[in-house]
Order: structure tokens, then C-alpha cells, then sequence
């Protein structure tokens, strides 16, 4: 396989010290915790809006997303057809709420309704939630990047996680936000180039990508059948509804963006920019996948090539490959095989500051988790100044590193898109659950919160562990993995409603 040229390469490296200089110069904007955390509430909405879409925009997309297209088809589209759904309720909803109450933490209300211990519980799924978040985007970045520069998995993903812990320590919330807009434009720039790309290489013409997509069903969206135990399109909509609602709602690094705002007029247009700007984007991704299936079923010599460096790679036999695994590094094959020199480093550094610009949105809101939900409940209410900054930079450097850590133990997963969208829906199954239940009833007190969470917990332990037993084992969940959000919060919520209400009749 063809490597990167030393240009690429060059670009690379520039592109990426450039994105670290550029967010690292927020440093003097991003020196009290009010402005390290929300920049003084003085973003404009679409800034913020492009952020929140760069979020969902991370490498998980670029390479995911395609990834899942070549291996199958566009079902997990659905996940985002689901968005205009949790975008109305948020706005409706979420976002005047946090916005009215002022309190930086997504989790002060749970406190408030339910006790401390709900507090507890929501941070620390919050910080799981984001440490498998950023292991599985420097993963993916290791993954597409290794072969190309002969640089093992392990050394791209300690570089680029400590890349993106310092300018992230440096500029704050504000350099989360400006990189996030950079990364944007030039990812959907290069999405677009992409297909185009494809389009124009088929060998008998456009209509030949789509014939061959749609002989081999590439772009069926699913069953539509009203079947749970796979994914089904409305699995793959109830987990896309359920894990929205949680970004929205109760994601501390969404909460948090509210807050950088001017305004809630401005928050609220700042939801809906992602969500329908995430639509045609992701849209663009599930082409690009469909694009490279059929690019490559006309060409044997790029498709032996691809065999042969995954062989190698993962030390299979050729003939026993899957498509599961050949999906995610097939983009990355096609860059440097086809993109002429210069454009193929600018795209994949893009890939690497999308992945940074995604990162950094995860280490500064936990470390604001940490601090406003950790360090201030329990050691000092009413720290000082700098006291609070050197916990921000504490729970960043932490942060950093055990993402990191999460990253390379990830190393083996056969798809990024699977292993993210997994331990998301394990990690949040509980938290949204939660918070409806103290948000819509008014009768929810400490006692019906904790039976909601307590049988919630363990039916999410147990759909997380039967679903490692053999298919035919009488203790297996007969539901999808991605069930377990749906599952876990409907479980909290009713369990929590049913508890408040005899308590209220007696």
C-alpha cells in the first residue's frame, strides 16, 4: 500500500501544529473559570451551533460512517433522521430550562429533586461516557493514520491525545468552540470533494456507482419490520431519539455550550443548526461508504491491495476477511491511493483536527464535571478563583490521559461506529431516565428516584452481560445492544412514576 508522500506528510504536520497554536492562543480569554468553562456567555448561536455539529462531526463520523456503508448499507442513517425529534424537544424543553436556572452543571437539578447521590450517579456516568467517547476517537484516528505513516497505533494515539490535552488546557472552552467551526467547514469541504471524486472515477460513469449500490442493497435503510432483537430501522431510531435526547438534555458539554451563548434565542437556534446541518452531512458519509463499495468492486488490483495490507495488518488470511473489517480502513486506503499529493494530507489532517476538535469538547466539560460536581460539592463550595482553575487544569490533564489510556485498550474493536455506540448506550442508559422523571413529575422524591435507578441499573447490567451468552441460552436479552438506552431509561422513569404515585395515595 502506498504510504503518505513526504508533502502529505509535511502538510500534515503543519496543519496540526497550526490547529494547536490556534487554540492555544485563547489562552488569555480562558483565564478565570467563568471564562475557561463559558467564555463569558458572548458566542453568537451559529458559532456555537457549528461546535455542537463539529461534536457530532468527530472521526467516528468520517471514518465510522463510511465504514458501516462499504460493510453494509445505510441503516445507521436512521440515527440521524432521529435528530429533528430530540432538537424540537430540546429546544421546547431543555434549553430554556438550563438556561433560566443559571447553574453551569447539567446535574445540580438531580441534587435538587433527588438528593445528592443523584448527582453522584449522573457524573460518574457522565465521565465514563466521555472517557469511551475520546478512546474511541483516537482510536479511529490510529487506525486510519497507522498504515499511512508506518507510525504504530499506540504513538498516534499518545500524540495526538497529548496534543489535544494542551491546547484544550490552554484555551478553554472558547478554543473548543473556534476549532470546532474551522474543523466544520473543512470537513464538509472534503466530504464534498470526496464524492465528487467517486462519481467522476466510476469507470462507466456515475450510473454505475448507483446500479452496483443498488444491486447489492447498499442503500436500504433496514427492516421495517417491528422486530427489536436486531437493527431494525426503528432500533436504530429509538437509539438515535434516546441518545439525542441525552446529548441535548443532560450531555454536560451540550449543557455547557448553552451557556456560551449570548442568549436562548441564540441557544435554540444553535440546536437546531446542528441537528439539521448533521442530516445532509452524515448523508454525504453514508454515500461516501456506498461510493468506495462499488469504486472498489470495479477495480481488483485497489480491492487485493486493501486485502492484502488488512491481512498483514491484523494477521488474517485474505480469504477469511469480513467486511466488518475491511470497512473502516477502506477511506483511508482510498485517500492515499486515489487523492492526488497535497490533498490527501489535507484530508486526513482534517480527519485529525476533527478528532481533536471533538476531543477537547470532552475534556473541558468533564473537567467543569469535575469541578463544579466533585470538588465543589464535596471539599470547597466556595473555592477560590484560583483554586478552580488549577482543578480545571487538574481534571483536564486526568481526563486526557485516561482517555487515552481507554484508547489504546480499544486497539482489536472490529468497527469504531459498534464500539462507540455500545459503550454510549451502556454508559447514558440511566442518566436521561433520571432526569424525566425529575423534570415531568412533580410528585418524584428521593425515595422513587433511587428504585428507578436501582432496577435500571441491573437490567442494564443484565442486557450488557447476556448478550455475551450463546443465542440460544434462556437468560439471553432478546433485545439489541442498542436497546439498552431505550431500555435502561424507560426502566428508571416508569419504575421512579409508579413508585411516586403509590406514595401519593397512601
Amino acid at each position: 500500500m502506498k504510504s503518505l508522500s513526504s508533502v502529505d506528510l509535511t502538510i500534515f504536520c503543519i496543519y496540526c501544529l497550526a490547529i494547536v497554536v490556534f487554540g492555544s492562543s485563547y489562552r488569555r480569554r480562558s483565564s478565570t473559570p467563568s471564562k475557561f468553562t463559558t467564555a463569558g456567555s458572548r458566542i453568537p448561536g451559529w458559532a456555537v451551533g457549528l461546535s455542537l455539529f463539529g461534536t457530532y462531526l468527530s472521526s467516528n463520523t468520517f471514518l465510522g460512517i463510511p465504514g458501516k456503508a462499504y460493510a453494509s448499507n445505510w441503516n445507521s442513517f436512521v440515527f440521524s433522521l432521529s435528530l429533528p425529534f430530540a432538537a424540537w424537544i430540546a429546544t421546547r424543553y431543555f434549553v430554556p430550562f438550563y438556561r433560566t436556572s443559571g447553574e453551569i452543571s447539567a446535574y445540580t437539578h438531580l441534587e435538587n429533586r433527588f438528593g445528592r447521590w443523584a448527582r453522584m450517579y449522573a457524573m460518574l456516568c457522565y465521565l465514563l461516557t466521555q472517557l469511551a467517547r475520546v478512546g474511541s476517537i483516537l482510536f479511529g484516528i490510529a487506525l486510519a493514520l497507522a498504515p499511512l505513516t508506518g507510525w504504530s497505533p499506540v504513538s498516534i494515539i499518545l500524540v495526538t491525545g497529548s496534543l489535544v490535552t494542551i491546547y484544550t488546557l490552554l484555551g478553554g472552552i472558547e478554543a473548543v468552540i473556534w476549532t470546532d467551526v474551522i474543523q466544520s467547514f473543512i470537513l464538509i469541504i472534503g466530504a464534498i470533494a470526496v464524492v465528487v471524486l467517486l462519481l467522476s472515477e466510476m469507470p462507466e460513469g456515475p450510473s454505475q456507482l448507483f446500479s452496483i449500490a443498488i444491486e447489492h442493497e447498499k442503500v436500504s435503510l433496514g427492516s421495517a419490520a417491528f422486530e427489536f432483537g436486531s437493527s431494525t430501522i426503528w432500533v436504530v431510531f429509538l437509539y438515535g431519539l434516546f441518545i439525542n435526547l441525552n446529548n441535548f438534555g443532560i450531555d454536560q458539554s451540550f449543557v455547557q455550550r448553552y451557556h456560551t451563548a449570548r442568549n436562548t434565542n441564540e441557544a435554540v437556534r444553535a440546536v437546531w443548526i446542528a441537528a439539521l446541518l448533521y442530516i445532509p452531512i452524515s448523508l454525504l458519509f453514508f454515500f461516501i461508504g456506498t461510493g468506495l463499495f462499488a469504486y472498489y468492486e470495479t477495480s481488483d488490483t485497489l480491492r487485493s491491495d486493501l486485502d492484502r495490507q488488512i491481512s498483514l495488518q491484523e494477521n488474517i488470511d485474505e480469504n477469511e476477511l469480513t467486511p466488518e473489517q475491511l470497512g473502516d480502513h477502506v477511506f483511508p486506503h482510498f485517500i492515499t491511493q486515489r487523492l492526488s499529493t497535497g490533498i490527501a494530507g489535507l484530508l486526513l489532517a482534517a480527519l485529525v483536527a476533527a478528532a481533536m476538535s471533538s476531543v477537547d469538547t470532552s475534556l473541558n466539560s468533564s473537567a467543569t464535571v469535575i469541578l463544579s460536581d466533585f470538588y465543589k460539592v464535596w471539599f470547597r463550595p466556595h473555592v477560590g478563583e484560583r483554586e478552580a482553575m488549577a482543578v480545571l487544569y487538574g481534571g483536564t490533564v486526568l481526563v486526557g490521559t485516561l482517555g487515552t489510556g481507554a484508547a489504546i485498550a480499544m486497539t482489536g474493536a472490529n468497527s469504531i461506529l459498534d464500539a462507540w455506540w455500545t459503550l454510549s448506550g451502556i454508559f447514558t442508559g440511566g442518566m436521561l431516565g433520571l432526569f424525566a422523571l425529575g423534570l415531568f413529575s412533580q410528585h418524584a422524591n428521593r425515595a422513587a428516584g433511587l428504585a428507578g435507578v436501582s432496577v435500571g441499573i441491573l437490567v442494564i447490567i443484565w442486557m450488557m452481560l447476556s448478550s455475551q451468552l450463546p443465542s440460544d441460552s434462556p437468560f439471553r436479552s432478546p433485545l439489541h445492544t442498542n436497546m439498552i438506552i431505550v431500555v435502561g431509561t424507560l426502566t428508571i422513569f416508569l419504575i421512579g412514576l409508579a413508585i411516586s404515585r403509590l406514595r401519593l395515595f397512601k
